[in-house]
């Protein structure tokens, strides 16, 4: 019974320290996508096939 009056509040510390270390790395960006949009203007989001020239005559 001592043992958990020890851990809980050890283990509830641990945990606000991993989510204000997880809070932080959001604010000061560390999950900011810099490469994202400069390679998404290479690729063409059309979903349809292209068409053959005998399909378009038929």
């Amino acid at each position: 019974m001592s043992n958990l009056l020890l851990l809980i509040p050890i283990a509830l510390f641990l945990g606000l320290l991993g989510l204000g270390a997880f809070l932080w790395s959001l604010k000061s960006g560390q999950f900011d996508d810099m490469e994202g949009a400069a390679n998404r203007i290479l690729f063409d989001d059309d979903d349809q096939p292209p068409q053959d020239s005998h399909t378009k005559n038929n």
